[in-house]
């Protein structure tokens, strides 16, 4: 249990962090369904059009620290290769 009263802060700051940056991971994942699903209908259109707009939404995620660079770089990577994929 914190004690100190920087310690009871940290704690205060790392719930309301928390929240944040579920709610962020929250969003990216809900861009990154929907190019999934344009994916799998085999809308090319739709799928690309999900994926621009899931771009910069995950590098955001990247400069908020929810996610690593290469991380977010990769799952941009793979999902452009299935979504050029679509015949």
């Amino acid at each position: 249990m914190a004690n100190s009263p920087q310690s009871k802060k940290r704690a205060r700051q790392n719930a309301r962090r928390l929240e944040v940056n579920k709610a962020r991971r929250s969003r990216i994942r809900t861009f990154l369904r929907k190019v999934e699903e344009a994916i799998d209908s085999g809308d090319k259109d739709a799928a690309t059009a999900a994926l621009k707009a899931a771009q910069p939404e995950l590098m955001r995620g990247v400069s908020k620290g929810i996610y690593h660079k290469n991380t977010a770089s990769r799952k941009i990577s793979r999902l452009a290769a299935r979504v050029k994929a679509i015949a």
